[in-house]
């Protein structure tokens, strides 16, 4: 039976990983000599290796060829469809050791990771918010730009995020999908049905710090501050 050695005789004097062949050795040494001599001529982006740049092409040319045969949506990259994969399979092979929560993606467990370790590495240049997803600090930068590019077909009311966009599309579609279950009333959005379960719960932490009152919502908190202030 041939040995690990004998599969992969070509070995990196850097990181000591080891190649079957010494083509592939040349190419893995990119990554450590930092070329990318493979240039993309639409948007002049670099890559280290040819395939890689080829995948890249996939981005301007908008082809998909990649397409899930449960649900038919169509990826750009075979990688993206085994990761997609993993929503119908359910799989969630990737542990926190911190709560054992599960993820089904690595990606999602290194940003799930983040929540117990506090760190918030990716910080914006014009208020220094700081965020431990850069997806977050992406949204963020909205704010900055004023950007809405998220438009309502129906009355065209626009958006900086799309996640906006689809709770304000509850409006028009009269859609309540998030029901108490304790006394059923339903709601369009999550956040109606937890305010909403402070009334069964009694729970009051909005408190006043004038005279100690406590309310549900921080609403009825505001309006009794006027109390005290006389507006």
């Amino acid at each position: 039976m041939p040995t690990h050695a004998e599969e992969k005789p070509f070995e990196c004097e850097v990181c000591r990983k080891s190649c079957k062949k010494k083509s592939y050795l040349r190419k893995h040494m990119l990554i450590h000599t930092g070329v990318k001599p493979h240039v993309c001529e639409v948007c002049k982006k670099s890559f280290s290796m040819k395939c890689n740049l080829n995948k890249h092409m996939l981005v301007h040319t908008g082809e998909k060829p990649h397409v899930c045969k449960l649900c038919k949506k169509s990826f750009s990259q075979n990688s993206h469809l085994k990761h997609h994969m993993l929503n119908h399979t359910g799989e969630k092979s990737h542990v926190c050791e911190v709560c054992k929560k599960l993820f089904s993606h690595k990606s999602d467990l290194k940003k799930h990771i983040l929540t117990h370790t506090g760190e918030k590495p990716h910080v914006c240049e014009v208020c220094k918010k700081s965020f431990s997803i850069k997806s977050n600090l992406n949204k963020h930068m909205l704010i900055h730009t004023g950007e809405k590019s998220y438009v309502c077909e129906i009355c065209k009311k626009s958006f900086s995020q799309n996640g906006n966009l689809k709770d304000h599309m509850l409006i028009h579609t009269g859609e309540k999908s998030h029901m108490c279950e304790i006394c059923k009333k339903t709601f369009s959005h999550k956040s109606g049905l937890n305010k909403h379960m402070l009334i069964h719960t009694g729970e009051k932490r909005h408190i006043c710090e004038v005279c100690k009152k406590s309310f549900s919502h921080k609403s009825g908190l505001d309006k009794h501050m006027l109390i005290h202030t006389g507006e």
